[in-house]
């Protein structure tokens, strides 16, 4: 009788060690969690003095803001490729930055309008050119649809042309000739048409 108490006790006691042992290991990983969970969270949270003042400011996923950059990124470019003024050093100036922001398809469409005298004619003809973006859109793949609208001031006339062009979008290391880090590639204009040709008074 008291040898099966004692393997009773023994038997429990063994019952309790490992309940304890197992809620113990349960107990570590559930504050390993949550303690992880906290340097992760604590990590987002930049504090900025101002005055001596500490400033909360939060650390955004850099893959939210994306879509964000790659507009920003795409619009820049366009921006730099196709708004001109009648200075050759600002048209170079316009050009070198904006092959930072494509490969060669980029350089390959301002070699070809190169060697037709667009630039020379914007030169000769005095033409201001502005380009207004309507919209640009993205796709899963990278792929984007750039949709605007060009204005050629001359001294005879005003000229809106539409502006269709598409590409690939590549991440790259960022730098501090392309801040976004986003390589256009593939890049071809789909459509470039006059929408309206308005004559000015030249008296």
């Amino acid at each position: 009788m008291i040898i099966k108490n004692i393997e009773s006790k023994i038997k429990l006691a063994t019952y309790l060690s490992f309940g304890s042992f197992i809620t113990a290991v349960i107990i570590c990983i559930g504050v390993s969690f949550f303690a992880y969970k906290q340097v992760s969270n604590a990590r987002k949270s930049i504090y900025i003095l101002d005055n001596n003042i500490p400033i909360l400011a939060k650390q955004t996923n850099m893959q939210m803001n994306r879509p964000a950059e790659y507009r920003a990124a795409v619009d820049l470019f366009h921006s730099l490729f196709f708004s001109l003024t009648p200075d050759d050093k600002h048209i170079e100036y316009q050009m070198k930055k904006a092959m930072y922001l494509a490969d060669e398809s980029g350089a390959l469409q301002y070699n070809n309008l190169k060697e037709r005298g667009y630039f020379n004619s914007i030169l000769s003809s005095s033409s201001v050119l502005t380009l207004q973006t309507d919209s640009i859109a993205l796709e899963p793949s990278n792929k984007f649809t750039f949709y605007g609208k060009q204005k050629i001031e001359r001294r005879s006339a005003t000229i809106t042309r539409s502006l269709i062009t598409e590409g690939y979008l590549m991440d790259i290391p960022r730098s501090e000739n392309n801040s976004h880090g986003v390589l256009i590639t593939n890049w071809k204009t789909l459509e470039n048409k006059d929408l309206s040709h308005v004559s000015k008074n030249t008296f």
